[in-house]
Order: structure tokens, then C-alpha cells, then sequence
């Protein structure tokens, strides 16, 4: 064990004493092993980008800004929203809606309808 992960495990340790024993028993229980204090913490969801670089934010008012407003209720925006969380957290969910969305679309193309 190198100095540095010794230092480290005496911190891990000391943050571990001053917790409240409830707290003790639910890292006790995950395992104290497992349990790193020192992870960063994910970015809030309002700083995430997709791969375009921009925010859920950005996306959501730059798709809406392209629809007329008579275009879309507050449920659409909701699905919008919604969209964009799932790409930007690479949840299979909406990928799998997304492809399915492009293939139905090539199939109503591919059969002259719509």
C-alpha cells in the first residue's frame, strides 16, 4: 500500500467516525469496501451536453423556437423535454423510440404514404 492510499484510507476512515449511525449502517450495508467518499459527483442534468455540445436547455428552446406555438401543448414540451434527458443520459428507452421513429418513417416513405 503506497503512502498516498494509506493517507486516503485514514481519511475514508475518519469521515466514516464522524457519520451518524444510520448513515454507518447503510454504507455497513452496501459495503464499507465498495463505499469511495472521494467520488466526484455526477454533473446536474442542467449542465450535461449531448453531443452537440449543448445543454437540455439549449436543445429544448431551440427545437421549440423552430414549431409554431399553435403547434404544441405542455404535454409535447413535456416530451420534448423528456427526449432530450434520455439521449443526453444515453438511456436505451429513447434511443430504442428514436430508431423506431426513423424506420416508421422510412416504411410510410418506402410505401408512398405521408
Amino acid at each position: 500500500m503506497t503512502n498516498q492510499d494509506n493517507e486516503e484510507e485514514i481519511r475514508k476512515k475518519a469521515i466514516f467516525e464522524s457519520m451518524s449511525p444510520r448513515r454507518k449502517a447503510f454504507i455497513q450495508k452496501k459495503g464499507y469496501e465498495k463505499w469511495d467518499p472521494f467520488m466526484e459527483p455526477k454533473d446536474p442534468i442542467d449542465i450535461r451536453k449531448d453531443q452537440s455540445n449543448r445543454t437540455s436547455q439549449m436543445l429544448v428552446r431551440e427545437f421549440l423556437q423552430s414549431r409554431s406555438l399553435e403547434g404544441y401543448s405542455n404535454a409535447y414540451g413535456r416530451g420534448v423535454l423528456e427526449m432530450v434527458i434520455g439521449f443526453i443520459n444515453n438511456d436505451d428507452r429513447f434511443l430504442g423510440m428514436y430508431e423506431f421513429v426513423v424506420w416508421h418513417q422510412d416504411l410510410l416513405k418506402s410505401e408512398n404514404r405521408k
